[in-house]
């Protein structure tokens, strides 16, 4: 049963892993005025994706109840291991969050990457197809991912049932993106079981996808590599594009940054994107 939360030292613990954190270890310029030990409340509050009054208020022992989507956005923004992750539940008065091996919690040293390639098209995508964080260019590039909810959330399922999902590649690709994305849930079907995530995704798809059921029964097996991919943007056109990946060590979530061969059209699109793209998101 969850308790009542403890003010006070959740308000502690939040202070000390934001002091404890330094512009630098999250990508951020240190600047030549910086007082405070640490980030800023204001950063914090940034790169947890919620307002400045709301985290300060929670800072001050006077904020609300925090949600647990509040508080797992905070252990990302404040970059916490699993295990000060799940003492900050404790805090807030929830049941610790259930430790499976596959969890959208992005461990601390794949963040630090990805806070590194702010400039880039990059993202973090987890097991089933969820993407977990973009940078902006990402974003301005493919589409902001974060605004899905429920099955939607995973790529892997809108690409079966949601048209609109393919509209950004070109339609004599589609057969090869299919085969990897059903290979890929395939993969980690037979990985994690039936009670998994991936499991409930694959089912869901059996029953409203004759595509994906055609391509189920045939056991695709791919690798994990990401192909070159050809993407067709709304204002710029077609981007030729590189695909490289990081796995995580439980190869439970991966880091994808697309990149263009400097000097050709493509390479040009994706600069004049990254100076134009929030105009263009």
């Amino acid at each position: 049963m969850d308790r009542a939360v403890d003010r006070a030292r959740l308000a502690d613990f939040l202070r000390s892993r934001r002091q404890a954190l330094q512009p630098e270890d999250v990508g951020l310029p240190r600047g030549r005025r910086r007082r405070t030990d640490g980030l800023r409340r204001e950063e914090v509050a940034v790169l947890s994706d919620m307002s400045v009054d709301y985290y300060s208020r929670l800072e001050q022992r006077r904020g609300p109840h925090p949600s647990e989507q509040m508080l797992a956005a905070l252990a990302r923004g404040l970059r916490l291991s699993l295990e000060e992750r799940d003492h900050l539940f404790r805090l807030a008065g929830y049941a610790t969050p259930r430790r499976a091996p596959r969890t959208d919690h992005i461990e601390p040293g794949m963040m630090r990457i990805f806070d590194g390639l702010e400039d880039a098209a990059a993202q973090v995508v987890n097991h089933v197809g969820e993407t977990l964080t973009q940078t902006r260019l990402s974003k301005a590039l493919i589409g902001d991912e974060s605004v899905h909810t429920g099955p939607a959330r995973s790529l892997h399922y809108r690409w079966f049932t949601d048209p609109a999902t393919r509209s950004i590649y070109p339609e004599d690709d589609h057969p090869i993106h299919s085969r990897l994305i059903a290979a890929n849930l395939h993969r980690v079907h037979t990985r994690d079981g039936e009670d998994s995530r991936a499991a409930g995704i694959v089912d869901a798809l059996l029953a409203r996808s004759p595509e994906f059921a055609a391509l189920w029964r045939e056991h695709p097996v791919t690798g994990s590599y990401c192909p070159p991919k050809r993407v067709l943007h709304p204002q710029l056109g077609l981007l030729e594009l590189h695909c490289q990946t990081l796995l995580d060590p439980e190869q439970s979530q991966m880091l994808v940054v697309y990149t263009a061969t400097p000097g050709s059209e493509s390479h040009e699109k994706l600069q004049l994107l990254s100076v134009i793209g929030a105009g263009l998101e």
